[in-house]
C-alpha cells in the first residue's frame, strides 16, 4: 500500500513538472498546504440592543456524508450534469467516475520509474506549433522514453489542443484515429492535452471523441466536469508562448503589493451576442479612464458590424488610444474575465506582468488547483459581482458593507433592501453574538374548504399553536371558496390570523408578509400530520442551523444518463437533496429572497403549474448556502399519516404531478447554471430516540409512539 502511495505522488508530480517545463516563464512560489480561510473574529461595530449574550460558536457546518462520486443505484445519481446536450457515444463524461485509483494502472509505474512515451507522428498527420511545442518539451525532459515497454504514461502524437470545428486546426476522424491506436486500452494510463473545445454557439467541453479512462490536461474546464486529482487544468495559452524560458517576469520583491498607475484594468474582445457577452458588455460602466481602464472592442468576426450598437464606434475609440501591454506593466490588478470559453489568455499575461488577477469566470477550475491555493495569488470574484457593484453606488443608503462582501454567502445573495441591520440575515448571528430566534411563526397554506371539525388543517393548527415556540399561526387562505366564519376555527393561546390570497397562486405562500414577526417560519401545508413534539424538535434543531432548510418529508434528484436530464425521486432512501417545505422550517428572509431575487419566468412557470414551489426554494437555498438541507426524524408512522386520503392526495398520485416536477427540475437548473442540490444522508434524531431505557427520561418521548 505504501507502495502504491508513492507511485501515485511520484506519478502526480512528474505529470505537473511536464506540464510546467512546457509552461516555462511562469514562476510562481506556493505553499503545499492551503491555508484556511480567516474569519473575522471582530463584530464590525455592529451591535444590537438586545445582544447581551453570545450565541455559541458551533463546529464548521455539517457537510453531506455522500461522497460526490459514489456510485450511482437505479433511484438517484450524484452525477454532476453535462451543461449541454451532446452526442453520447462520444463524450469526455463516460469517463466521469474515473480517479488514480480506478483508472490508472500503478503497475506499470513499478519497474521503470515514471517514464513517458509519446507516440511517433504517423505520416500524413497534421500537428498545429504549440501541440509540437509541448510534444517537444516532454521528449526533452528526464521523464522521456522511446521504449513503451517502458512507459507508465502515454501521449498521443494526434493534435487533440484544438476541438473545434470551424478551426483550421481541427482534426478530423479522431476518433477512429485514437481506437487504432494499439496501444490505446481505452484510454489507461493515457494523459490528453486540449486548449479549445466545442463550438458556436454553445461551446461545450466535449473534446468530440470518447478519451475512455484516459486523463485530462484541459484549459477552460469547468468544476463541474473537472475530475479531482485525476485531471490536470492548465492555463489557456497562446501559440507564441515560449516552450522553455521566456521573460523572467516584473514582479520585485521590494514592489509587493505593487502600487502602480492603473488601479485596474482591461483590455480585450466585447462580444456583442452569445456566451460572455454579459460581464463584458457591461464593462464600460465601471471604466472611468483615470485609475480604472476597462476597455472593449466590438472589432472581431467577419460580421461584426452587422451586430454592432450604438456604443461600439466610441468604444473602438477609446479601445485604440491604449496599449494593452504598457497597462499591463502599471497596473495593480489586471482584470480576467471568461471569454466565449470559461478561460483567457489574460490570466498567463497578468501573473507575468506581476499584476493581481481579478478572475470573473464562474466555475472554472483555475490552473493546478491540485497544488496552487489561487485565494493567495487572485482575487476571485463572481462574475455576477459587477452589476451589483454599480448598483451600490448608486444607492449607497442601503450599499452592502465589508463583512457582506467578504463572509459568505457574500453581496448576491445578501440583499441590502431587505434590512440594513446584520442581525436580520441569518448568515451573521456568530459574527454579532447573537442567540438565533427563540420562537417561530407557522404558516400554513390552506386550498381546500372547510367542510368539517375533523379535518387534518384543524388538527394541524391546534398541534402548532401548542407548541412552546410557537408565537401566532398564520392561515393563508388561497382556497376559491369564501373564508369560513371566524367560529370555524378553533380557540388557541396564540393568535391566528387568516389571510386571504389575492392571486391564489403557489408563489404566494413564499410572500415576505409584514404579519410575519419572527425571523423563523414553519411552513406546512394544510394536509401535514404532525404532533407538538414533532414541530419542537424540529424547531430545536432548526436553531442550530439557522441557514438551512430543516424539516420532515426529503426527496432527492439524481441523473439520468438515458434521458440526459435531471430526474426527481419520491422514494423513501437513505439518500436526501431536498426538504419540503410541507413542513419545514426556515429563516423568513428566503420569502423575500424567493419574491425578489429570483426571476418572474421561474414563480410563473411554477402558479401556471400550480407545482414546484418546494423545489425551487430547496434551490435557492442550497445555491445561496451551498450546503444541503437538515432531515429530522419523525413518528414511526410519518410516512403512511403524512398523505392521508385528503384532497392533496391524489395530488401528489397524479403522474402529470410527478411529469412537472422532473421538468422543473431541469428548468431551475438551467437558469442557475448548475445544479445547485446537495445530497446527504444526515439525520437528526432526538437523544435517545428509539433505544430501550425508560420512556421517562426522554425529552421527545412523544415522536416514538405511534
Amino acid at each position: 500500500m505504501q507502495a502504491k502511495k508513492r507511485y501515485f505522488i511520484l506519478l502526480s508530480a512528474g505529470s505537473c513538472l511536464a506540464l510546467l517545463f512546457y509552461f516555462g516563464g511562469l514562476q510562481f512560489r506556493a505553499s503545499r498546504s492551503h491555508s484556511r480561510r480567516e474569519e473575522h473574529s471582530g463584530r464590525n461595530g455592529l451591535h444590537h440592543p438586545s445582544s447581551d449574550r453570545f450565541w455559541p460558536r458551533f463546529p464548521d457546518a455539517l457537510r453531506p456524508f455522500v461522497p460526490w462520486d459514489q456510485l450511482e443505484n437505479e433511484d438517484s445519481s450524484v452525477h454532476i450534469s453535462p451543461r449541454q446536450k451532446r452526442d453520447a457515444n462520444s463524450s469526455i463524461y463516460k469517463g466521469k467516475k474515473c480517479r488514480m485509483e480506478s483508472c490508472f494502472d500503478f503497475t506499470l509505474c513499478k519497474k521503470n520509474g515514471f517514464k513517458v512515451y509519446v507516440y511517433p507522428q504517423q505520416k500524413g498527420e497534421k500537428i498545429a506549433e504549440s501541440y509540437q511545442n509541448i510534444l517537444a518539451a516532454i521528449e526533452g525532459s528526464r521523464f522521456y522514453t522511446s521504449d513503451p515497454s517502458q512507459a507508465c504514461l502515454f501521449v498521443l502524437s494526434l493534435d487533440t489542443l484544438d476541438r473545434d470545428q470551424l478551426s483550421p486546426q481541427y482534426v478530423h476522424n479522431l476518433r477512429s484515429k485514437v481506437q487504432s491506436l494499439h496501444l490505446w486500452n481505452n484510454g489507461r494510463n493515457h494523459l490528453i492535452f486540449n486548449l479549445y473545445s466545442g463550438t458556436w454557439p454553445d461551446y461545450t467541453e466535449d473534446v468530440g471523441f470518447d478519451i475512455g479512462q484516459a486523463m485530462l490536461a484541459k484549459a477552460s474546464i469547468s468544476t463541474e466536469n473537472f475530475r479531482p486529482n485525476f485531471d490536470v487544468s492548465i492555463p489557456l495559452f497562446s501559440k507564441d508562448h515560449p516552450r522553455t524560458g521566456g521573460e523572467r517576469g516584473f514582479l520585485k520583491f521590494n514592489t509587493i503589493p505593487p502600487l502602480r498607475k492603473y488601479m485596474l484594468v482591461f483590455k480585450g474582445k466585447r462580444y456583442l451576442t452569445g456566451i460572455g457577452s454579459d460581464t463584458r458588455n457591461a464593462l464600460y460602466h465601471v471604466h472611468n479612464g483615470e485609475d480604472v481602464v476597462l476597455l472593449t472592442t466590438c472589432k472581431h468576426g467577419k460580421d461584426w458590424q452587422k451586430h454592432k450598437d450604438s456604443r461600439c464606434d466610441r468604444d473602438n475609440t477609446e479601445y485604440e488610444k491604449y496599449d494593452y501591454r504598457e497597462m499591463l506593466h502599471n497596473a495593480t490588478f489586471c482584470l480576467v474575465p471568461r471569454g466565449r470559453r470559461l478561460g483567457s489568455f489574460r490570466f498567463l499575461e497578468a501573473l507575468q506582468a506581476a499584476c493581481v488577477p481579478v478572475m470573473l469566470s464562474n466555475g472554472w477550475e483555475l490552473p493546478f488547483s491540485e497544488v496552487i491555493n489561487w485565494n493567495q495569488a487572485a482575487v476571485i470574484g463572481d462574475e455576477r459581482l459587477l452589476l451589483q457593484i454599480i448598483q451600490d453606488r448608486i444607492f449607497k443608503h442601503i450599499s452592502r458593507n465589508s463583512l457582506i462582501w467578504n463572509k459568505h454567502p457574500g453581496g448576491l445573495f445578501v440583499l441590502p433592501q431587505y434590512s440594513s441591520y446584520l442581525g436580520d440575515f441569518p448568515y451573521y448571528y456568530a459574527n454579532l453574538g447573537l442567540k438565533p430566534p427563540s420562537k417561530f411563526t407557522a404558516v400554513i397554506h390552506a386550498v381546500t374548504p372547510l367542510v368539517s371539525q375533523s379535518q387534518p388543517v384543524l388538527k394541524l393548527l391546534v398541534a402548532a399553536a401548542k407548541s412552546q415556540y410557537c408565537a401566532q399561526i398564520i392561515v393563508l387562505w388561497n382556497c376559491d371558496k369564501p373564508l369560513p366564519a371566524k367560529h370555524r376555527w378553533p380557540a388557541t393561546a396564540v393568535p391566528v390570523i387568516v389571510i386571504e390570497g389575492e392571486s391564489k397562486v403557489m408563489s404566494s405562500r413564499f410572500l415576505p408578509y409584514d404579519n410575519i414577526v419572527t425571523d423563523a417560519v414553519l411552513s406546512l401545508d394544510e394536509d401535514t400530520v404532525l404532533s407538538t413534539t414533532e414541530v419542537d424538535f424540529a424547531f430545536t434543531v432548526w436553531q442550530t442551523f439557522p441557514e438551512r432548510i430543516v424539516g420532515y418529508p426529503a426527496r432527492s434528484h439524481f441523473w439520468d444518463n438515458s434521458k440526459e436530464r435531471w430526474g426527481y425521486t419520491s422514494k423513501w432512501t437513505n439518500d436526501y437533496s431536498m426538504v419540503l417545505t410541507g413542513a419545514a422550517i426556515y429563516h423568513k428572509y428566503y420569502h423575500y429572497l424567493y419574491t425578489h431575487y429570483l426571476p418572474a419566468s421561474l414563480k410563473n412557470m411554477v402558479d401556471q403549474l400550480a407545482n414546484c414551489e418546494d423545489i425551487l426554494m430547496n434551490f435557492l437555498v442550497s445555491a445561496v448556502t451551498k450546503l444541503p438541507p437538515i432531515k429530522v426524524t419523525q413518528k414511526k408512522q410519518y410516512k403512511e399519516t403524512m398523505m392521508g386520503q385528503t384532497s392533496r392526495a391524489s395530488r401528489w398520485a397524479d403522474p402529470d404531478h410527478f411529469a412537472q416536477r422532473q421538468s422543473c427540475m431541469n428548468t431551475f437548473a438551467s437558469w442557475f447554471g448548475y445544479m445547485p442540490l446537495i445530497h446527504s444522508q444526515m439525520r437528526l434524531d432526538p437523544v435517545l430516540f428509539k433505544d430501550q431505557v425508560s420512556i421517562l427520561r426522554k425529552k421527545y418521548r412523544d415522536i416514538e409512539r405511534l
